[in-house]
């Protein structure tokens, strides 16, 4: 069983920036994965657009992870906003993370074929050889059949709890998204997948090893032999390849995303999060328990520095958000009553970046 639960917590799957989404040619769905755009809605769902609990300002849809739970009867969405304004950057009160589910019977109800089929059809061609989080399993069928084994293990990394509620026959219709006025929106990308555990080097990393040695020749430390430190040996490497202003937890967070510095997402529910800078001694102690069951909450997902430079306004001069990284904490039975109408917030944590040069 231990073995067992190393190995789960060891495996995770990283989001990438993958094609922008052009509402000419086709349109997102609340089983989407992005970046930017408002956010999507569940048929049964009302979503009232948050605002910044520091100063009451409209927050920034950043991201939105379509992560259904294997064996569970619900889609499920988590939405994550911020804060643009400055004096609000790096404090987790201006963040606010959302999740909503639907049970599928009533989803199917409601989805556009035509949408989703053209949806699906662009993003097998945008990321070969990894998953999506916006794929239904009817249009996963028709793909060719040479990558059917790594999308199934995908679909059992996220795994969760079953839900044993009860199914209503019948859900009152939600009222979507309500917004209060205009809102700022940041350019909306899909979010291709693909398993750290097969990850391998191409073309596309020379600018992560540019990036890298850049960072060697600022901070006068060898990042290539820290990448190489492993098994006997690697504390006293890494000792000697200790950054000026000596943050060994950042150079961890460096070693661990170098194999693909463009991840704008980390995902391993009960894994364990990436820190980008010593977290707080207290930090298990400071993540409260889900406020709908009071079930205590676990990791599940995290959004990385690389995503900051990518975040593009559509409508508002001089948007953006600055972060290090946001850890994402939801609750473990991922509690939801079939007559729910409203998303559940959960919780976040919000680390500064020591060094956002490096990303950008």
């Amino acid at each position: 069983m231990a073995a067992e639960q190393r190995q789960f917590i060891e495996c995770v799957l990283l989001g990438t920036r993958d094609a922008e989404i052009d509402s000419k040619r086709n349109t997102s769905s609340c089983f989407t994965s992005k970046i930017g755009e408002l956010p999507n809605c569940f048929p049964s769902v009302t979503l009232r657009y948050p605002s910044c609990s520091i100063c009451n300002g409209i927050l920034v849809h950043v991201v939105q992870v379509y992560c259904p739970l294997e064996g569970s009867p619900y889609h499920r969405t988590v939405n994550v906003f911020a804060c643009p304004s400055r004096e609000c950057f790096g404090k987790s009160e201006s963040w606010t993370v959302l999740r909503s589910q639907c049970l599928e019977t009533e989803a199917t109800q409601a989805q556009q074929p035509k949408a989703n089929k053209e949806a699906a059809m662009a993003t097998r061609d945008w990321c070969e050889g990894a998953d999506d989080w916006g794929i239904d399993e009817e249009t996963e069928s028709s793909a060719p059949p040479a990558n059917s084994s790594m999308e199934t293990d995908f679909t059992s990394q996220l795994q969760g709890l079953n839900l044993r509620e009860q199914t209503q026959s019948s859900v009152p219709a939600g009222e979507g998204l309500l917004l209060p006025g205009p809102v700022p929106t940041f350019q909306p990308y899909y979010i291709s997948v693909v398993d750290e555990g097969e990850f391998c080097v191409d073309a596309d990393m020379d600018h992560a090893q540019r990036l890298l040695k850049e960072y060697q020749r600022r901070e006068g430390v060898d990042v290539q032999q820290l990448i190489s430190c492993d098994g006997e040996g690697e504390s006293e490497k890494y000792e000697k390849t200790k950054a000026r202003h000596g943050d060994e937890i950042f150079l961890k967070f460096m070693k661990k995303i170098s194999v693909c510095q463009e991840q704008v997402l980390r995902y391993s529910r009960k894994g364990q999060p990436l820190f980008i800078t010593a977290p707080p001694s207290n930090v298990k102690q400071m993540v409260p328990c889900c406020r709908s069951c009071g079930s205590p909450r676990i990791f599940e997902f995290q959004i990385m520095p690389a995503l900051v430079s990518m975040l593009k306004s559509i409508n508002t001069d001089g948007l953006t958000v600055e972060f290090g990284t946001v850890l994402i904490y939801t609750c473990e039975k991922s509690c939801w009553s079939p007559s729910n109408q409203t998303p559940l917030e959960e919780f976040l944590f919000v680390q500064t970046d020591p060094d956002q040069k490096f990303f950008k």
